[in-house]
């Protein structure tokens, strides 16, 4: 059966809502690092806010310091990127590949990693645990805190 001429437009339109969310990932990624290339984060004048979390409670979230390691890597310093938040730093390239995945770049090599990658479970626990340890003030611990 062949496709209809309208099933063309309706495909290409298909494709287009399939990459959006890519495309706004990628375009605010785009204004983030133009941002951070010239806005210090770590400056006591910096316009950029702290975390809200923190600032009510005290508490650390899992994306506290991420603002700071991604100026940190912006400007080439892994080792103050991993100081301020290491989770953030190790899942970029896993973020990366799924935005790539759900715009639908899929290399055949990945295959198996996209289930992985995927699963809500797995990113759930590993936050939560992140969020939990990074807020207990025994070391090792504290090293997951910024600074």
């Amino acid at each position: 059966m062949s496709m209809s001429t309208t099933d063309a437009p309706a495909a290409s339109h298909s494709r287009l809502l399939q990459a959006l969310p890519t495309v706004v990932l990628a375009i605010g990624a785009v204004v983030a690092i133009a941002v951070l290339t010239h806005v210090d984060p770590n400056a006591a004048d910096s316009p950029l806010p702290g975390c809200p979390l923190t600032w009510l409670t005290g508490l650390l979230c899992p994306g506290c310091g991420s603002t700071r390691a991604l100026h940190a890597l912006i400007h080439g310093d892994i080792d103050h990127a991993m100081a301020m938040n290491p989770l953030m730093v190790l899942a970029l390239p896993a973020l990366a590949l799924m935005a790539l995945n759900a715009a639908g770049w899929r290399p055949r090599p990945l295959q198996r990693l996209w289930p992985v990658l995927a699963a809500p479970k797995l990113w759930l626990i590993l936050l939560l645990g992140y969020w939990i340890a990074r807020n207990l003030p025994w070391w090792p611990f504290t090293w997951l805190a910024p600074g």
